[in-house]
């Protein structure tokens, strides 16, 4: 790893993130085609939300016997299911659209298992394709907003070029998301905003590390090109960002296995995510720069 060269082997590394970001990006051309590949929840295409009172702490194993039962009932996978209120009591169950003679058998098969009544439906509510779609463009607005801001941080603190490096770093890490999502037919929903979102930040932070570490070499290896500044600068912060990649992935790796449907679509991409994150931080952004600076300029 000390005699890797992350400059030279930029088009290696390059061609990595293609392949990884192929699907995420077709997937994401062919929507305004009517060819979407995406498992989209009801968030984006609306659907039926189902809350219960059953009067019973629900704990993980509860839960997936709900979804099953569910399940049976309707034909298709429920979206996700989680547990609601104070005393964790409270079932949320979200599914595709359900007309009101199968959300009646939903809740009989419910009432003859825990004994409900009919004040024990909390609420049942129907999402409109149309305020799925709306909410679906406030998630691209918000990404694209993220990621403008991110690039006239980094183009102030540091310089333009460096901006669009970051910005193309970042910009890999949400298509290696969005392929995943496809691969693995994670369900897309809300989830997905605050994790991209997470992802931004998380990325980012990895990359100013080491932009902060290039600018300090700037200053201090006046001889070298500005390619070896951009090698070495990584080589110094690569333990760094491994270490901090593992002992977060320690913790979001813990809450996909052990948490319900619901917390692993959100905690999956999280990790997808992370790895991305580091791969685009020590991989791409450095190299990047490097390439639009001119790698073999003398300083």
């Amino acid at each position: 790893m000390k005699n890797l060269n992350f400059v030279k082997k930029f088009p290696i590394f390059g061609a990595i993130a293609v392949v990884f970001c192929i699907v995420g990006l077709l997937s994401v051309a062919l929507l305004p085609f009517g060819i979407n590949w995406f498992n989209l929840d009801i968030d984006f295409v609306g659907g039926t939300t189902l809350q219960y009172n059953l009067h019973k702490t629900l704990d993980k194993a509860e839960l997936d016997t709900i979804a099953a039962t569910v399940e049976g009932i309707t034909g298709t996978p429920v979206s996700s299911i989680q547990k609601s209120g104070e005393t964790s009591e409270e079932v949320v169950i979200k599914t595709k659209t359900l007309d009101t003679a199968t959300r009646d058998k939903v809740f009989a098969s419910l009432q003859s298992t825990y004994n409900l009544q009919e004040t024990d439906i909390l609420s049942v509510d129907n999402v409109d394709p149309v305020m799925g779609a709306d909410i679906r463009d406030a998630a691209i607005l918000s990404a694209l907003l993220a990621v403008l801001l991110m690039l006239v941080y980094i183009a102030i603190r540091f310089d333009f070029k460096s901006g669009v490096a970051a910005v193309i770093a970042l910009v890999h890490d949400l298509l290696v998301m969005l392929s995943f999502y496809v691969i693995l037919q994670i369900p897309l929903n809300m989830n997905f905003i605050a994790a991209a979102l997470t992802i931004l930040g998380y990325s980012i932070n990895a990359t100013i590390v080491i932009f902060d570490r290039i600018r300090e070499n700037r200053k201090m290896l006046r001889k070298a090109t500005f390619g070896e500044i951009v090698n070495t600068s990584v080589h110094q912060t690569l333990t760094r960002s491994i270490n901090t990649t593992i002992t977060t992935l320690i913790t979001i790796v813990l809450v996909a296995v052990l948490g319900v449907a619901s917390i692993r679509n959100f905690a999956i991409p999280i990790c997808i995510g992370i790895v991305a994150g580091l791969f685009s931080s020590v991989c791409i952004s450095g190299p990047i720069w490097s390439r639009l600076m001119g790698s073999e300029k003398k300083q």
